[in-house]
């Protein structure tokens, strides 16, 4: 790279519906590369104290540097990255955020992943070349994905034989890993109340399954995810 002139990239920008692992992936990725990892939410940042947000961030990035080989990681960065107004109180702290990626020490060997479910309202300086100019799109699971977030639930489980991981993963589809999870407690849920009734033994079976699915509703309808097909569009 120093060869051709080229930089390495600085930053990374997830976003995507709520409970689709942005921060697992995240996790798995600094592990993985054996990589010191800082993880920080944005809205913990904010302060009720004039410099204080500025002090702990200009703190996060200091850390970052005498640990690196590291990855910073900003969840929910919407906290304290929105678009600046005169009304906004975290201008400062978005400004100070700038300055750390732009930074008069290099961020050499830091790599800086932000994450949020609001990408519309985040300041546009905070995507230009050479911050968060990497911009990923973390959407629900697909069918492999879905039967693998059962399988690592049922087999923590006592679940009935009849029951169809590839069935219940067709069914799921839309659905993100969090709500899937939801289904699974939901489901096991049903079969402890059954087993509190009949005062015997209860596996999780099909049944409780379909309750589970009557009661979990999908919030991330086609409309979601065509908000968020419209700002990608908007950042070519």
């Amino acid at each position: 790279m120093r060869r051709l002139n080229v930089n390495s990239k600085k930053g990374v920008l997830l976003y995507g519906p709520p409970g689709c692992s942005k921060t697992l992936t995240v996790k798995a990725l600094a592990t993985e590369a054996g990589l010191n990892f800082l993880a920080v939410k944005g809205a913990e940042i904010l302060s009720m104290y004039v410099g204080e947000s500025e002090r702990a961030l200009r703190e996060i990035f200091r850390k970052a540097r005498a640990a690196r080989p590291s990855i910073i990681f900003f969840d929910e960065i919407d906290a304290i990255a929105a678009r600046r107004s005169s009304s906004s109180g975290g201008v400062n702290v978005l400004t100070t955020l700038l300055n750390e990626m732009d930074g008069i020490e290099e961020l050499r060997n830091v790599l800086v992943i932000a994450a949020t479910n609001k990408p519309d309202v985040l300041d546009p300086a905070l995507m230009r070349p050479g911050r968060l100019d990497n911009i990923l799109y973390i959407g629900p699971p697909d069918f492999e994905a879905r039967r693998e977030i059962l399988r690592i639930w049922t087999n923590k489980s006592v679940v009935n034989p009849e029951v169809d991981l590839d069935n219940l993963a067709s069914l799921t589809e839309g659905y993100s890993g969090a709500e899937i999870v939801s289904i699974c407690e939901t489901a096991g849920d049903a079969a402890l109340d059954e087993e509190e009734e009949t005062q015997q033994e209860q596996d999780v079976q099909w049944k409780h399954f379909e309750y589970a699915l009557g009661q979990v509703r999908r919030q991330i309808t086609d409309t979601v995810i065509e908000e968020y097909e419209r700002w990608r569009e908007g950042q070519k």
